[in-house]
């Protein structure tokens, strides 16, 4: 749609049209231009000082102790017309260096300050309850017209600041937008737009587990031997749980980080730690003494029997920092090639024992890029050659 000069006339007949409730884009239909014309013809409620109140009302406006109050502001603008230093008018004003200059800044700088023009924004800052930034017509409908195509919410809000780089009313974060989605009572968008995201869902979902709360004396990753990080030596694993439908079932995984071989731990009666502790130590069993030097795990509780696992086993466990997935890499890409045979969503209980080791041993069958295209199982039995 072109971007073309209304006429005073077209002005005229442009706001009468919202005023009777068309949105800008019916009357950019009308008109043959873009909605954001109308917008800046007749952008209705949020343009501006979104309230509507009179200017007087904002002048009559006595902030807190806090804040600057216009009479102070004034002084700043007679100080920078004077070429007054920031110093100068903080002294003046009683106020700290920082003060000012943030104030200066934040609206327009040395050149472009107008003190009256500050206090509104001022206000409009410190007015309760805020207005949503969705409520602001032409930036909900591109929003939900975006939605619609399937776009996702940080797709659009990067699209927004491309299109609209002068315009911060058309500016908008991914989480406003989620958050206008998923949270009741927040109704800019409609709610039925959730199902236009990739995942679908009407709410959020917890990311992750609760991490470390009951978990005492961790050694963290940061202690781990040099060997282990450069893969040199075989025998540093990396251990997980993977979860099935609504957390109520799970399945260890153990990889070990120089040949990628696997171990899946069958947890049937629970994941509890002393649970998951028991599990470890009987697959440590299954191979030479040798291949067991750490364990590197997350901080999840189902670790909080470490100590005694180490006591018994001999294996020093190391906990990676909070959020830090990619400390756990060779872990986290097995996992996702694991959901292959154990879909997101299913019972994982369902698995045997039997079951869990056919999947370990289909994957240490299976060549691996990072590998030079040799399996995990040749890898490791490359490696008890070597060692003897």
């Amino acid at each position: 749609m072109p971007q073309r000069k209304l006429s005073p006339e077209q002005v005229r007949e442009v706001r009468k049209l919202r005023r009777r409730g068309l949105t800008f884009k019916e009357i950019g239909a009308r008109f043959s231009c873009s909605w954001h014309t109308v917008w800046r013809v007749a952008p209705g409620p949020g343009h501006g000082v979104r309230s509507g109140r009179p200017k007087d009302e904002v002048r009559t406006w006595h902030p807190g102790p806090g804040r600057l109050s216009l009479e102070e502001r004034e002084e700043i603008g007679r100080g920078l017309v004077l070429g007054e230093s920031f110093s100068a008018i903080a002294a003046w004003l009683g106020r700290s260096v920082s003060t000012i200059s943030r104030e200066v800044e934040a609206n327009g700088g040395r050149r472009h300050y107008r003190c009256v023009r500050a206090h509104v924004r001022a206000y409009e800052r410190a007015r309760r309850p805020k207005a949503a930034k969705l409520d602001y017509p032409p930036l909900c409908e591109l929003v939900t017209e975006w939605l619609i195509e399937f776009w996702s919410p940080d797709e659009i809000a990067q699209q927004l600041r491309r299109e609209f780089p002068d315009d911060p009313m058309m500016w908008v974060s991914h989480e406003t937008i989620y958050q206008s989605l998923f949270v009741q009572g927040r109704g800019e968008l409609r709610r039925e737009l959730h199902r236009s995201l990739r995942t679908g869902r009407a709410r959020r979902r917890p990311h992750g587990r609760a991490q470390g709360g009951s978990i005492t004396n961790k050694v963290m990753i940061s202690e781990r031997p040099a060997e282990a990080e450069d893969r040199a030596v075989a025998g540093h694993w990396e251990g997980d749980l993977i979860l099935g439908a609504q957390g109520r079932s799970a399945v260890g995984t153990l990889v070990e980080r120089s040949t990628r071989y696997v171990m899946l731990l069958h947890l049937g009666e629970g994941r509890e730690a002393d649970k998951v502790a028991e599990a470890m130590a009987r697959a440590i069993t299954e191979l030479p003494e040798r291949l067991w030097r750490s364990i590197t795990w997350d901080q999840g509780s189902e670790m909080a029997r470490h100590e005694r696992f180490r006591v018994d086993t001999g294996v020093q466990i190391y906990f990676c920092d909070p959020h830090s997935p990619w400390q756990r890499g060779s872990n986290e890409n097995t996992n996702g090639l694991l959901r292959q045979y154990m879909p997101k969503g299913t019972d994982l209980s369902l698995h045997s024992s039997e079951d869990l080791q056919r999947i370990a041993d289909s994957l240490n069958n299976r060549p691996r890029k990072t590998l030079g295209y040799m399996k995990p199982s040749e890898k490791l039995a490359e490696v008890l050659a070597d060692t003897g």
